[in-house]
Parts: structure tokens; C-alpha cells; sequence
């Protein structure tokens, strides 16, 4: 599934860099902050739709506390120093609460729950639907969130699914080598049988793209109904069994090394040099 590249931050963002007097180039500073992936930024920067204090922005460009970067003219995202070093929280999503910034409905976000950042902003990686609940990872790092959330990277998100309905052998056997899902094919990378039985049966399913209610949807094809889905666990972080709902906690340690490490970057120089400690 090819992404798209994410939006500007919103007006009045701040964008942390790097205090060297010679500034930090553009589009890694951009990518820190969620707007894409390095790559992007620099297509966007070659097809004239980046400009820095009013002007267009060059490959490679250095920008300093102080400069103003525009994006196809939109929102404006301020550089400052100093930067803030790579952090990741895990959070347990409660059910009932939305993963969007603004929701026009007016429901509970998941970004009210999280611990106030002082430089740049708080980005989650993928999202849950809003009946789903269990771990979702954010982190300060756009470069992280990008590659995390990229199907090239094969990350496995693992849920609890309790299931309504008559469940077969040969129905599973199915959902593990693919089944037409609104006209495309899907499936499970790995399911294994939990606890419960007869009707209510909970079972754990293993994905490894962030399609929309892709667990949902697959489940629904083979005609039985998802009662409960919780994420338990998102590549090599589980969700903390202590961990109660609406809360967060932040990793660190070989857990964050790992994490890094799945998606080939370093967690010590994540931040292009900037990280001056350890959560």
C-alpha cells in the first residue's frame, strides 16, 4: 500500500534543529517533525513546493532557529533549538477515543491523554479505530514513524480478537492464505487460538500492513462478528499488562534500541546527532 505524503504540521508548529552554527539541512529536519520521509521532502523540495522565509527551498538547504518553512503555501512550521532527543511512549487506547488532532464530532482524542512535549509534537504511529483499544506508539521522530508504519518494513501488529460465531478449521486455514476483502486480497500472517470457547472464542491475529479495520473486516468476510479487538502488541513492544487504559509509559533501554533497530536506524543517532539522553 503506498502512503501518501503526510501533511505540514499545523500552523504554529515548531520544528526543533540541531544547534550547529551552520544549521541542519532541510529535509531531515522536516522528516523529524512527520512531514515525510526524507525522500519525499526531497521531491517536494525539487518540484518547487517548499520554501524557507519566503523563498524557494534548494536539496540540501540549511535551516536555523529562527527560519519559517512553508509547504504548497500552507501551514507555516518555525525552526527552533535545541532539539529534542528521540522519545517513544506506549499508550493503552482506551475504546471511545479518536486518534485525530481535531475531531468534528467533538469525541475524546488520544493526544489529551499524553504527556506535554516542550519541542516539536507528539506523532502516532498508525492509528486504531475508534471501537479498538490496546497499544499505539507515538514518538517525537518523523523519520521513526514513517518507516515504522511503512509495509516495506513488515512490522507485525498483533490483537486479542474475540469472535461471535461458529469458527472452523478450515475457515482459519483461509484467512491464513488470503481471502477476497471489498475486492482485494487479504490475510492473517500468523493466528493462533486463545482462550474461551463455543461462541465467544478469543483468538490472536497477526498483520503486518496498517490497512483500515483490516482485522474487522477480515473476520466479518468469513460471516462471524468481532465482539472485542484489542492490540497487544506492535513489533517487538507488547502492550504492559499493568498498564491501565488512557495511560502511557515511555521506553527506553534495549526495548527502544530494538525498535530502531527493525526499521535500520541507530536509537543513539536517531536525531541526526541531537540525542543528549536516554529515557
Amino acid at each position: 500500500m503506498t502512503r501518501k505524503t503526510r501533511r505540514p504540521a499545523p500552523d504554529g508548529a515548531r520544528a526543533p534543529a540541531a544547534p550547529a552554527p551552520d544549521g541542519e539541512r532541510i529535509h531531515k529536519v522536516l522528516a523529524r517533525v512527520g512531514v515525510g520521509s526524507r525522500r519525499e521532502i526531497e521531491r517536494l523540495i525539487a518540484a518547487g513546493r517548499v520554501r524557507v522565509n519566503g523563498q524557494p527551498a534548494s536539496a540540501g538547504q540549511p535551516v536555523r532557529p529562527g527560519d519559517r518553512v512553508q509547504i504548497d503555501g500552507g501551514a507555516t512550521i518555525r525552526i527552533e533549538a535545541p532539539a529534542e532527543p528521540l522519545r517513544v511512549l506506549a499508550y493503552n487506547k482506551p475504546a471511545g477515543v479518536v486518534c485525530t488532532r481535531r475531531d468534528p464530532e467533538g469525541r475524546p482524542d488520544v493526544f489529551a491523554d499524553l504527556p506535554r512535549i516542550k519541542h516539536g509534537r507528539w506523532i502516532n504511529i498508525g492509528r486504531l479505530d475508534i471501537n479498538t483499544s490496546g497499544l499505539l506508539l507515538f514518538t517525537n521522530h518523523g523519520e521513526l514513524a514513517h518507516r515504522l508504519m511503512h509495509p516495506r518494513y513488515h512490522i507485525d501488529r498483533e490483537y486479542a480478537v474475540r469472535v461471535y460465531g461458529e469458527v472452523e478449521r478450515a475457515m482459519l486455514e483461509r484467512l491464513r492464505t488470503g481471502v477476497l476483502v471489498d475486492g482485494e486480497e487479504s490475510h492473517f500472517d500468523d493466528i493462533a487460538v486463545g482462550e474461551g470457547e463455543g461462541a465467544n472464542q478469543w483468538y490472536y491475529c497477526v498483520v503486518q500492513r496498517g490497512r483500515h479495520r483490516e482485522v474487522r473486516r477480515l473476520w466479518e468476510s468469513q460471516g462471524v462478528q468481532v465482539s472485542r479487538l484489542i492490540r497487544v502488541r506492535f513489533g517487538n513492544v507488547m502492550l504492559p499488562t499493568d498498564l491501565r487504559a488512557g495511560r502511557s509509559v515511555e521506553l527506553g533501554g534495549l526495548l527502544l534500541d530494538d525498535l530502531c533497530a527493525l526499521v535500520g536506524l541507530d536509537a543513539r543517532s536517531a536525531a541526526d546527532g541531537t540525542r543528549s539522553r536516554r529515557p
